[in-house]
């Protein structure tokens, strides 16, 4: 009996459970039997992936507290996707969770849904899209809810993520829109009306109207029920405050992510401080407490996290406050306690730079502005201007350095033989002193980690042990050995001078790998007074050289001081030197002129001395003309350096490229110092290497590149050099075998300069013939040397169209042109102008 009623009872419950799965019966059990597996089994588990999907995505986000903070915790890439492809994975298993609720618990019965969770499934799918960035497929769910399920409760949170979504698309009108038409006709819950006021906050920040947006993230953060979102709310209204120019408001602001103390994220707590103290001005009634205040933060265990932001403000403070050396020792620990924070980096390694730039320490100052460059996004107006300043630099650290070899040198070569004796004595006493501290130190420290060791269960068991059983002795003989000796290799007469040693460098942390010729340098010359003295040249055409170097490089030294730095002071001190230290004639006038120019600029009387100076002793130079008739340096005037170029220039189309050389040579020596003077320099190169060839050009291009590297001149000379010049610098010739090879052919019709006329009488009757055999070639003059020029017919695709063409012209009875010529591969011609070697060709082929 109890068998057959078990039976009876499992029959009905599977009829009833069979019953219950069908989608398309509208009944009570069915409608809640796929109601309860929608939600408590389906979605259970998709909202469970959804919510750790965006603890990953707050895990690894990180706020950028420089700008403007979104109002949502979201990594945004400027693409918009369409697919799953190299998603969160969790956003994935939510979606399809969700899709496997719709598509196999939804009841779409007489086109109305009789299952209430399928919203909820469709907001799920839509939300997973979203924070996956696929906007597009999002606002399709979000769509479809808001037109299906107009009894749902879910309508007003749908339309916010609908609203979120069309922001994220770029369109914040419509967003706006739908949400005002939302508030005006729709009754909505504290936190909805929070999150539907934050959207617009930030459509209003998208659309640069922060006044608005402040007004909307006040009410957010008084209707939101999570207190990470109103700090984060209030923070971005005191950012918004500052932007606009309100410190006080915005301190008012930051208060209050203050008070909100444990409530909210201390990371909201901590950079509300920071920019407190940002808007605080520093003045002799605050700066102690505002130390103190900075103090307390740097001691708070619980900042720790955040001691880089904290030890750059305690850095801005000693620096506003003439505490240099705490500040750089500030900005350095910020550097070093960073959390991989680029943008902190660039900042801290930017003001360093900045210090060491202001104190004229050119060489540190462009170290750490590379610093800065690698730590900032490219394409940026900030990288742009770091990294002209940086170039700068380049040539400022050059130049100056060979100012100080050349001084050094001089100043050595100057001094009376026993005073150079007594300073080489006194640089090697405290090179000794040097090492006896370093070798005292590395003493110290080994035998502290032996006695450490000593003190230790294994230093304990290694007592009264033979010694090379013994690891304290052992190690301790070790550190000794390689201390007197360096890294030697195991092998036999390792003691010989000539064997290889590395060392360890003090100022770098480098090892050197040095040779026995080496050894014996560093061990008995280091320490020799003759060996410093053998140094110092005694040839007076040395000197003279480098008295040469030493007034080019200041003078360079001043102009980019006056040019690119705004330095007067610094570049007047470099030009006064230069003219103080018996320059080269062509140094003198420009560096008066410019020096008059600086003088004038500050207003001081010695530029109407430096007038007349250029005026009574250079009276027939283009300075005194500009000084005396201004007029004169108008880009109109026929004699100005500009027009002169101009005109150069035109005889540098024309082919004329030794009236360019001739010409160029008496301009560059006429303008010295103006900054026209690298261009006809670059021009003169350009026509050398057309008239005289490669090695020439290669001479003139790195005479540009060497003597003007920090114009725009010397940089594209150097780079020709770096890059085209090897380009060019083969001799071989393509192979030519075959009279049906391919390629780009010319004919060439080679005449002596004196001949010129009939060159250009060929030039002619070759134009005419081409147009009335309806050729499309090119016929051109292209001087040689100083003694030859061809006339080209240039573009036959083959080498038997090019002889084809030679032939027709020779026997046609309407041309019959029979002068000399011959058919050339077009690579092969570009060597033969390039290298002039018309010989080689000849005789190869």
């Amino acid at each position: 009996m109890n068998l057959r009623h078990t039976l009876i009872i499992a029959t009905i419950a599977g009829g009833l459970t069979f019953s219950a799965c069908s989608t398309q019966k509208d009944k009570f059990v069915n409608r809640n039997w796929h109601a309860l597996n929608t939600k408590y089994n389906t979605l259970y588990n998709g909202n469970i992936a959804f919510e750790k999907g965006r603890e990953e995505l707050n895990a690894s986000y990180r706020d950028d507290y420089w700008e403007i903070l979104p109002v949502e915790r979201l990594q945004v890439t400027e693409e918009i996707k369409l697919d799953s492809e190299d998603n969160n994975p969790n956003f994935i298993i939510a979606e399809e969770k969700a899709t496997k609720a719709i598509q196999k618990h939804s009841m779409d019965i007489k086109d109305e849904e009789r299952n209430p969770q399928t919203d909820e499934a469709f907001l799920l799918l839509g939300k997973s899209r979203y924070f996956d960035q696929r906007y597009i497929p999002a606002l399709e769910a979000f769509n479809y809810i808001l037109r299906k399920y107009t009894e749902s409760d879910k309508l007003n949170e749908a339309t916010i993520w609908r609203e979120k979504t069309n922001m994220r698309l770029d369109n914040p009108e419509v967003a706006i829109k739908n949400l005002k038409r939302l508030f005006k006709y729709e009754e909505l819950k504290d936190q909805e009306y929070a999150d539907a006021n934050a959207v617009l906050a930030q459509c209003y920040i998208n659309l640069n109207a922060p006044d608005t947006a402040i007004q909307k993230l006040k009410i957010s953060q008084a209707y939101t029920k999570k207190n990470p979102e109103k700090g984060r709310y209030l923070f971005i209204i005191g950012q918004l405050y500052d932007q606009l120019g309100y410190r006080d408001s915005a301190n008012y602001a930051y208060d209050k992510v203050i008070a909100l103390n444990r409530k909210s994220p201390r990371v909201y707590m901590i950079n509300a401080h920071l920019k407190k103290i940002q808007n605080t001005e520093l003045t002799d009634t605050n700066s102690e407490a505002l130390l103190e205040y900075l103090t307390d933060l740097e001691e708070n265990r619980e900042n720790r996290p955040f001691l880089d932001k904290i030890y750059r403000e305690v850095a801005q403070y000693h620096l506003a406050n003439g505490s240099d050396s705490l500040a750089l020792a500030y900005y350095n620990k910020s550097l070093r306690a960073t959390q991989g924070e680029r943008k902190l980096n660039a900042m801290n390694y930017q003001s360093l730079a900045d210090y060491y730039f202001d104190q004229d320490e050119y060489k540190v100052s462009g170290a750490y502005y590379d610093s800065t460059l690698t730590n900032l996004a490219e394409n940026t107006r900030q990288h742009r201007n770091i990294k002209k300043k940086l170039d700068n630099l380049e040539d400022v650290i050059k130049y100056e350095d060979i100012v100080q070899h050349a001084d050094s040198v001089i100043t050595l070569y100057q001094m009376p033989e026993a005073k150079r004796k007594t300073y080489f004595e006194e640089h090697i006493a405290e090179l000794k002193r040097k090492e006896e501290e370093a070798a005292e130190k590395e003493l110290k420290r080994t035998e502290a980690g032996f006695a450490t060791f000593a003190k230790s269960k294994g230093g304990r068991e290694n007592q009264g042990k033979f010694y090379f059983y013994n690891i304290t002795s052992l190690g301790y003989g070790k550190n000794d050995f390689k201390t007197r000796w360096g890294e030697r290799t195991l092998e036999d007469d390792w003691r010989w001078s000539n064997k290889s040693r590395t060392l360890v460098s003090e100022a770098t942390g480098e090892e050197i790998v040095q040779n026995g010729a080496a050894n014996t340098m560093d061990g008995d010359q280091k320490f020799s007074v003759e060996y410093y003295l053998s140094q110092i040249p005694t040839d007076i055409t040395v000197i003279d050289s480098l008295k040469t170097e030493r007034n080019f490089a200041n003078y360079q030294l001043g102009l980019i001081y006056k040019e690119k730095f705004r330095d007067n002071l610094l570049a007047a001190a470099k030009l006064e030197r230069v003219l103080a230290s018996n320059p080269e004639e062509r140094l003198i006038l420009p560096s008066k002129y410019n020096l008059y120019k600086i003088y004038e600029e500050s207003g001081s009387p010695l530029a109407q001395n430096m007038k007349q100076d250029i005026i009574t002793n250079h009276p027939d130079t283009r300075y005194a003309e500009i000084l005396l008739n201004p007029q004169a340096v108008l880009e109109g005037n026929t004699d100005s350096p500009d027009a002169r170029y101009a005109a150069l220039y035109k005889l540098y189309e024309d082919q004329e490229f030794l009236q360019v050389i001739t010409q160029s040579e008496g301009y560059i020596g006429q303008f010295t110092g103006d900054p026209i003077v690298p261009k006809f320099e670059m021009l003169k190169a350009n026509a050398i290497g057309r008239l005289q060839g490669f090695e020439p050009f290669k001479e003139a291009l790195n005479y540009v590149a060497l003597t003007y590297p920090n114009n725009p001149e010397g940089k594209k000379a150097e780079q020709m050099v770096e890059e085209q010049l090897p380009k060019l610098e083969t001799k071989e010739f393509s192979p030519e075998t075959g009279s049906t090879g391919t390629g780009n052919w010319k004919v060439v019709f080679p005449f002596k300069i004196r001949d010129n006329e009939k060159a250009l009488a060929l030039k002619n009757r070759l134009e005419e013939a081409i147009k009335e055999l309806n050729y499309k070639n090119v016929v051109s003059k292209d001087i040689y040397n100083l003694e030859g020029e061809f006339v080209v017919v240039h573009g036959f695709r083959s080498k038997d169209f090019a002889l084809g063409f030679a032939e027709l012209i020779k026997n046609n009875k309407d041309y019959r042109i029979k002068d000399e010529n011959f058919v050339v591969l077009s690579d092969n011609y570009k060597i033969i102008q390039v290298h002039k070697n018309l010989e080689s060709y000849k005789a190869q082929f």
